[in-house]
């Protein structure tokens, strides 16, 4: 049976006219009619138009069995928000988005509910003895998109109603009568969709400008046993950044009926500005970070615009906005960063090079929990560490920074810090020769501590992600949380190693910055520095990794540079020694 004879045979006990139920319905009268005399002619209807114990039969083995809710994700354009609530859990009108769903599923007797968590899971454990419903861990949320989500619970997908956490509807969606399986798009017609929804339900592929996906979907058991196979065949590709409608796709067919829903009577927030626009009493845009740009500004949250993730860094989570045409970031601390960085020391070397004219134009520097306002670079680009140019152009900042020699009062202790992030992962590093490779690292610091000629400001994440060059090949160096007193041959180290150079682009870099003059002991001793800054950051990814960051190859990157060039400036220095022996 379809939809529209479902929704007549729903509707028309109420004793409805049918001009009024073609209005309703908003199909034409004389439709409503011919669906009538097929209900008829079917026996769901007598012949006064009242449902008959055929149609009460249907309904009962028509009703929808299950939900499965999709609440996994990071929801990273919700930023500065998701910093404090996943977004599930944002407010509207007075309750949470998923609390609405899960009302309003229970309004049509589903209660077997399976909601698929991750970020920030503990946030959803209240939903299991408010609402009785099961929550299910996606471990893997961070490396996949929702797909992964879906595949966990691919089997109970039978009479089910699959949803994201992060709609919101005026009316209830769900029915307590399903047959046909469908997809629900929005009457908004937008270039992200590739799917045109057709009168008739049928949805045709369209190149662009198609009907925008809502994310909501009924499916029956037969769907359900093609969806789940497609979902098992896609997570073995490893397919990770596909979502979970692809399953709906064959190249240009579309699985399911399509199903549309009037535009004013739904929402999917999916950012700071769409909860603005559909709840501004939401206590969630009572936000620490609006606050402050409202503040240091001196605007509304209203004036506040194009909030967007700027990237997902290693350390700290940032954002672009736009006040007044104008363009800012806003940093907010990662996890964990108050273990790492004292933001009071930040502080100070912000004070230090704040008017000079290759760092960025800081608004707002908190000293206590690390928020900073900083205007956008606009016209810029990061650095090609294999680009010769850029990487001259960078060292010729690097080396103009260091002649200035600031001075601070705290110093980064390279030894100690190796001490800290070990301390910090708790456990036995994952490298079976750890302890081996530390003692050839320490045995480098003599002849390290012996040619130190300059003592002064260092940057220490000297990341050619942090060089960024103008459209005039002004050269930009951002991002100081690290600096501190230190040996300037240290920077040029950190460039090498957080660009993976062979020693090859090493001597090339060490080189540019020196202008071809450099001593055979400042080059072994920028070597010893590789390696102490290999294992240095090899024990900060291995501490990040205990909180669920995982940083892939440029882990085991850091490990070999502590273990090749330990080795090779330790060959160096017995080789140098038996000559003066």
């Amino acid at each position: 049976m379809n939809a529209k004879e479902i929704e007549i045979l729903r509707t028309i006990k109420t004793s409805i006219s049918q001009r009024d139920l073609a209005s309703k319905l908003n199909i034409s009268l004389g439709k409503v009619n011919q669906i009538i005399n097929e209900l008829k002619k079917q026996k769901f209807l007598d012949e006064n138009n009242n449902i008959t114990s055929k149609t009460k039969i249907y309904f009962e083995s028509h009703h929808p069995k299950n939900a499965i809710i999709l609440a996994a994700g990071y929801g990273m354009r919700m930023v500065p928000i998701n910093t404090e609530e996943p977004k599930g859990l944002l407010e509207v009108k007075g309750e949470t988005l998923i609390e609405r769903l899960i009302k309003q599923l229970h309004e049509v007797g589903i209660k077997d509910i399976k909601i698929v968590v991750g970020f920030m899971k503990e946030h959803y454990e209240f939903l299991i003895d408010k609402y009785n419903v099961d929550l299910v861990v996606n471990t893997r949320y961070k490396d996949w998109n929702n797909i992964y989500s879906l595949y966990m619970v691919n089997d109970v997908i039978a009479n089910t109603y699959v949803l994201p956490c992060d709609v919101w509807f005026k009316n209830n969606p769900f029915s307590t009568v399903e047959d046909e399986s469908w997809y629900l798009f929005g009457e908004e017609v937008v270039t992200g969709s590739d799917w045109q929804v057709k009168n008739n339900g049928k949805v045709r592929f369209k190149a662009s400008n198609g009907n925008k996906m809502i994310g909501l979907a009924y499916i029956n058991s037969m769907h359900g046993k093609i969806i789940s196979k497609r979902l098992e065949e896609m997570i073995k590709k490893e397919q990770r950044t596909s979502f979970w409608e692809d399953a709906l796709e064959d190249r240009k067919d579309f699985l399911l009926s399509g199903k549309v829903i009037d535009d004013d009577t739904h929402a999917e927030i999916n950012s700071y500005e769409q909860l603005l626009d559909l709840d501004s009493g939401s206590t969630h845009l009572k936000n620490d970070a609006i606050e402050i740009i409202e503040n240091i500004l001196k605007v509304n949250k209203k004036d506040i615009h194009n909030i967007h993730t700027l990237k997902k860094g290693m350390t700290n989570r940032s954002f672009i906005f736009t006040v007044n045409n104008k363009r800012y970031i806003m940093r907010i601390p990662g996890e964990g960063t108050d273990k790492l960085i004292d933001r009071r020391e930040e502080y100070d070397v912000y004070q230090r090079v704040k008017k000079e004219p290759y760092t960025e134009t800081i608004l707002y520097l908190n000293p206590d929990n690390g928020y900073k306002i900083s205007e956008f670079l606009e016209n810029t680009r990061n650095s090609d560490s294999n680009n010769v140019q850029d990487v001259k152009e960078s060292m010729n900042v690097l080396r103009k920074f260091h002649s200035q020699n600031y001075q601070v009062d705290h110093t980064f202790d390279l030894w100690k810090q190796i001490d800290f992030y070990e301390s910090l992962r708790k456990t036995a590093s994952a490298y079976r020769d750890y302890e081996e490779i530390k003692d050839w690292v320490l045995k480098l610091k003599p002849f390290i501590e012996d040619n130190v000629t300059k003592w002064s400001l260092c940057h220490i994440d000297a990341n050619y992600d942090n060089f960024l060059i103008d459209q005039n090949n002004n050269v930009f160096l951002i991002d100081w949380e690290y600096a501190g007193m230190q040996d300037p041959d240290l920077d040029i180290a950190m460039y090498a190693i957080y660009a993976g150079y062979t020693k090859e682009k090493i001597d090339q870099l060490i080189n540019i910055y020196y202008e071809n003059k450099v001593s055979e002991n400042i080059r072994y001793k920028i070597y010893a520095y590789v390696a102490v800054g290999g294992l240095l950051w090899s024990n900060w990814c291995e501490y990040k990794q205990s909180l669920g960051l995982d940083f892939g190859e440029y882990s085991l990157a850091q490990y070999r540079y502590a273990k090749e060039y330990s080795k090779l400036v330790l060959n160096y220095l017995e080789k140098k020694n038996d000559k003066n022996k």
